[in-house]
């Protein structure tokens, strides 16, 4: 039914962990990010913004023409929408999900990414940078740790595509490590979601689709990745 183009990255492992949970029936379709599969014609004809995650739903609710979908938190939102589950429940219970959502996409997500980047990816290290994308990923887990409290998930107490987007996105550069022992509720959630069977069968899939997955980039996987 639904055909993911997809590579074990952060947002990618986003899509694996609704679709694990959900029980939709699904195929994988890698994305070599590191050889350039996300440039070619026919990927870019459905994810225009050459990035990976991508969807496609052969069998789509309207029963019309298959659906594409790009974009992580698009792709989360049309996946709770089809299958009624994971979106949040009436109208508060939806925009309690989709505000969090909206913030993981604009926030944690790329300022996560700028924290990885240049503390483990830079050609060169600039300090400037790198205190700049540390302070604001540590900012930003004060956030969700105030926010977690007395509460099971971001949204309340059901599991939701807000968590399911922010999950990928704590502490995923093993080379750079964070310091979560600020954030007792951070690392309370974190660890109740990886200890959910979907979870650990989503992340299984990481060396599956790449087993050369955590080695350092070659050459031409950071020309394909950064444009050097």
């Amino acid at each position: 039914m639904i055909e993911l183009y997809y590579w074990p990255t952060p947002n990618g492992h986003k899509i694996t962990l609704f679709l694990e949970e959900s029980g939709l029936p699904y195929t994988i379709k890698p994305v070599d990010i590191g050889k350039g599969d996300q440039f070619r014609p026919e990927f870019l004809a459905f994810s225009p913004n050459n990035k990976m995650p991508a969807i496609i739903d052969r069998e789509p609710n309207d029963l019309g023409e298959p659906v594409t979908v790009f974009e992580s938190g698009a792709i989360l939102r049309y996946l709770a929408d089809k299958t009624g589950r994971f979106g949040g429940e009436g109208l508060r219970g939806r925009v309690e999900v989709d505000q969090w959502l909206a913030w993981q996409i604009a926030g944690q997500g790329p300022m996560t990414g700028q924290y990885g980047h240049f503390t483990v990816y830079a050609p060169e290290r600039i300090e400037y940078a790198i205190d700049r994308y540390t302070r604001e990923v540590q900012r930003l887990l004060g956030v969700l740790d105030r926010r977690l409290q007395g509460r099971a998930f971001i949204a309340g107490d059901q599991y939701t595509i807000a968590d399911m987007a922010a999950y990928p996105w704590i502490n995923p550069y093993t080379r750079a490590p964070l310091d979560l022992e600020p954030y007792p509720e951070v690392r309370r959630w974190h660890a109740s979601i990886a200890a959910r069977p979907a979870t650990q069968r989503a992340y299984a899939l990481t060396r599956q689709v790449n087993p050369n997955a955590g080695k350092p980039l070659t050459e031409e996987e950071r020309k394909q990745l950064f444009g050097r």
